[in-house]
């Protein structure tokens, strides 16, 4: 299982967006992206994906920090230019960071 560190910004008319919303927003961009996820495990799987912390409704942000579990390693930079590509106008990935191999027990 690979960890991967996402900061973007959150601006513009995403500004009112929900972080139930939000949350799946990435999820729906990742699957498009035909990203390799990380499921959890139990009755219904969903994939690993967690927000350092919930932004309020109306408020802009220009360093929101998420992290996503990957099953297989992919590049830093083709990881952003995917993603950046499935999301819209206002959510913007400033910076991927990769960390190293993680046990999966």
């Amino acid at each position: 299982m690979f960890e991967v560190n996402l900061v973007f910004s959150k601006t513009g008319l995403m500004r009112f967006i929900s972080h139930l919303d939000l949350m799946r927003l990435f999820t729906r961009a990742c699957r498009r992206a035909s990203l390799p996820l990380e499921l959890t495990q139990g009755f219904n799987p969903h994939p690993k994906i967690s927000f350092k912390r919930a932004l309020k409704l109306g408020v802009e942000s220009e360093n929101e920090e998420m992290k996503l579990y990957l099953k297989e390693e992919i590049n830093s930079d083709s990881l952003k230019k995917i993603l950046q590509k499935q999301l819209p106008e206002g959510i913007f990935i400033k910076e991927v960071f990769l960390n190293a191999k993680r046990n999966p027990n």
